[in-house]
């Protein structure tokens, strides 16, 4: 047990849990405002990898030494923009219908975008090597019965920043404040003059750079990546969402951090009991607690 349950697990659990909390919150805030469970948002986590890896690439191919920090603003810009164009193109014109043609084509244009990059020819459908150590070089740091790696320090970092600026945005700034007032009432928000087709696709392209933030720390820390890399990380963050409550920003990094330290310890006593501990607290979630650990129980209109 004492090789299971260790400060080395936990600290790979926390890191773990850094990166399912960046996506987690896309799906949390686009089901708080539009209602919607975005399936493609796994999609554009895998595009920020993607993103990060050709800069990279061909940058080097050239003799360029891009800054670190300007590959992020890439892959982060990289999964906003796909993400403000899914919503443009695929789910404004479903805004009004029934929640269920919104849910199959989220399906859908994951599908969509998954097949696309694995038939184009400069991708294809194989694994390939993330160039970390291009990137940014690694570093072990020992402390007796511990390691930490500076990709570990770094997804943290990255992660709590983020997150700050959200609760930032979302707290303190006009746009945070319309969000809120979309999220609640959006009848009323828009006879107060709230712009709300403008506040979705905000709310798409601040979800849509976290999960490009969230493939370029991934691609750093496990430097392997392909076109349905975002099928089950995004399924856990989803899950990471539902755990802590969904449309709930605390709760979908609590989620998160829980999913990731949980899955850790399992791995390490197995690794297939490591995929499947997600579903299991999913099960246990829905049937004790649906409304999720930080989640409100609301009455739907009938």
């Amino acid at each position: 047990m004492e090789k299971i349950f260790n400060l080395q697990q936990l600290i790979n659990g926390i890191q773990l849990g850094s990166i399912y909390a960046l996506i987690s919150l896309g799906y949390t805030m686009v089901y708080g405002i539009v209602r919607l469970i975005n399936f493609a948002h796994g999609d554009f986590f895998m595009i920020g990898a993607f993103a990060a890896y050709f800069t990279v690439v061909l940058s080097s191919a050239k003799g360029l030494n891009i800054p670190v920090f300007l590959v992020f603003l890439i892959s982060m810009a990289s999964g906003a923009g796909v993400a403000a164009l899914a919503n443009q193109v695929a789910y404004k014109p479903l805004r009004y219908k029934p929640r269920l043609s919104a849910l199959i084509t989220a399906i859908g244009v994951s599908m969509f975008i998954e097949y696309i990059f694995s038939a184009l020819p400069f991708i294809g459908p194989s694994y390939r090597a993330f160039p970390n150590n291009q990137l940014i070089k690694s570093k072990i740091f020992e402390f007796g019965t511990f390691t930490l790696s500076n990709y570990a320090i770094i997804d943290v970092l990255v992660s709590i920043g983020l997150m700050l600026f959200l609760t930032y945005l979302v707290k303190y700034t006009k746009v945070g404040k319309a969000m809120r007032a979309v999220s609640q009432d959006k009848d009323a928000a828009k006879l107060m003059g709230i712009d709300i087709e403008k506040i979705i696709m905000i709310t798409f392209i601040v979800g849509g750079a976290f999960a490009g933030a969230a493939g370029i720390l991934t691609g750093i820390s496990y430097p392997r990546i392909f076109p349905y890399m975002g099928i089950l990380p995004g399924l856990k963050a989803f899950i990471a969402a539902v755990l802590g409550g969904i449309g709930n920003i605390p709760g979908a990094m609590l989620g998160s951090y829980i999913m990731g330290i949980s899955e850790t310890f399992a791995t390490s006593y197995n690794s297939l009991l490591g995929e499947g501990i997600a579903f299991a607290i999913l099960i246990i979630v829905l049937i004790f607690r649906p409304q999720g650990l930080l989640g409100e129980t609301i009455a739907e209109k009938v």
